[in-house]
């Protein structure tokens, strides 16, 4: 039984340089990568031009007459090696040729890029800037509706979906303890050593104390849970309403007179704000234990001491400080997950790019509240 793997040879004779294809240049034949990876190495030292040179004296020649089979792949790899051109020798069977001349016939060149205007660069600022307009207007609206649908729930408590609230604070609050004790203890116990070190060198080993209290409590411990909150509970407050979006359970809700702010946006609103600065408690905690265990190890500051200086050296104002950024961070991450949630297509894509889109754009906007407050209450607590 004759070999059928592709091959490409270089023969040599007394008219030039001779390509010969063996084989069979099937699809199912050269879709196997290592004999793909051949015939690529071999076609990309042959060139043939109308003239059949190849840079400026060689003459080639190409014998397709070992060739065991020819399909329209194979075809088109040679019509596209010959630069979409009759090479002037040429040597092959008739039903070859029958085959290269139908791709040559419908092969067509590709279309060229379109040039890039200046035009062009406006129009694309101002497309960007109505899809922020666009974004905002909605968020504007979720947020009102927000308001309308809590000023409901005061008047008539016992109807509330305190079931779904309860629901999403277990998921959001007790279920990121792990992750975020772990995270929150390995982030203190690296800052307490990077600190460490510098306190050592001048004596000052009491003041990590200070730093450390000040640093996790007020700054670190809140944006720290918020970050790892946004990425886990935001994506999948997305996913789920993204997905009721695409089985349609959105569009049921409707024609059934089920208010979905009241029901999807409301509770996970109140849970987020209720898990929050617990979640931020938990992790400034978590940190300073490993910001306690680095300064023990290196610095001799016992855990005794440590937490017997912290309430005279770091004020209670860092404290409710740090409670009211996470309270800000929840309702942000919450009203952020929604809205994409509820602009989701019904189809898997759009679904894809909104989780995404929700979790950058709350890691983005706690950053930006947490400057905020860096600025606006800069006098307090220190």
């Amino acid at each position: 039984m004759p070999d059928l793997t592709p091959t490409l040879a270089v023969l040599s004779g007394h008219d030039g340089l001779c390509a010969r294809p063996g084989g069979c240049w099937s699809a199912a034949r050269l879709a196997v990568p290592a004999t793909w990876a051949g015939i690529e190495q071999a076609l990309s030292g042959v060139a043939v031009d109308a003239s059949g040179a190849a840079g400026a004296s060689v003459n080639w020649a190409w014998d397709l007459s070992a060739l065991q089979r020819l399909d329209h792949t194979g075809a088109q790899l040679l019509w596209n090696a010959w630069g979409h051109r009759w090479p002037r020798q040429l040597v092959l069977q008739a039903h070859h040729r029958a085959m290269l001349e139908r791709v040559a016939q419908y092969t067509t060149p590709a279309p060229p890029s379109a040039p890039t205007l200046w035009v062009d660069v406006p129009r694309r600022i101002g497309q960007n800037l109505w899809l922020l307009l666009d974004h905002a207007h909605a968020m504007l609206r979720l947020l009102g509706q927000l308001l309308l649908d809590v000023i409901t729930l005061a008047r008539a408590p016992q109807k509330g979906p305190w079931r779904d609230v309860s629901g999403h604070v277990y998921r959001i609050g007790a279920t990121a303890l792990p992750v975020t004790a772990l995270v929150g203890f390995m982030i203190g116990m690296v800052l307490a050593y990077l600190i460490a070190r510098q306190l050592r060198q001048y004596g000052a080993n009491t003041f990590i104390v200070t730093i450390l209290g000040v640093a996790l409590i007020r700054e670190i411990g809140p944006i720290l849970a918020a970050i790892l909150i946004a990425g886990r509970s935001g994506s999948a407050m997305t996913a789920q309403i993204g997905v009721m979006r695409v089985t349609e359970e959105l569009d049921a809700m409707r024609v059934m007179g089920i208010a979905k702010g009241f029901r999807l946006v409301l509770p996970r609103t109140i849970a987020m704000t209720i898990a929050m600065p617990l979640v931020a408690v938990w992790t400034t905690m978590a940190a300073l234990l490993g910001g306690v265990w680095a300064a023990d190890a290196v610095l001799g500051v016992t855990p005794s001491h440590f937490f017997a200086t912290l309430p005279a050296v770091v004020q209670i104002g860092n404290l409710w400080l740090a409670l009211c950024k996470s309270l800000a961070f929840g309702v942000a991450i919450a009203l952020i997950a929604c809205h994409y949630g509820l602009r989701v297509r019904p189809d898997t894509d759009s679904l894809g790019q909104g989780t995404t889109a929700s979790v950058v754009t709350s890691i983005t906007v706690v950053l930006l509240m947490d400057a905020g407050f860096a600025v606006i209450f800069k006098n307090i607590g220190l």
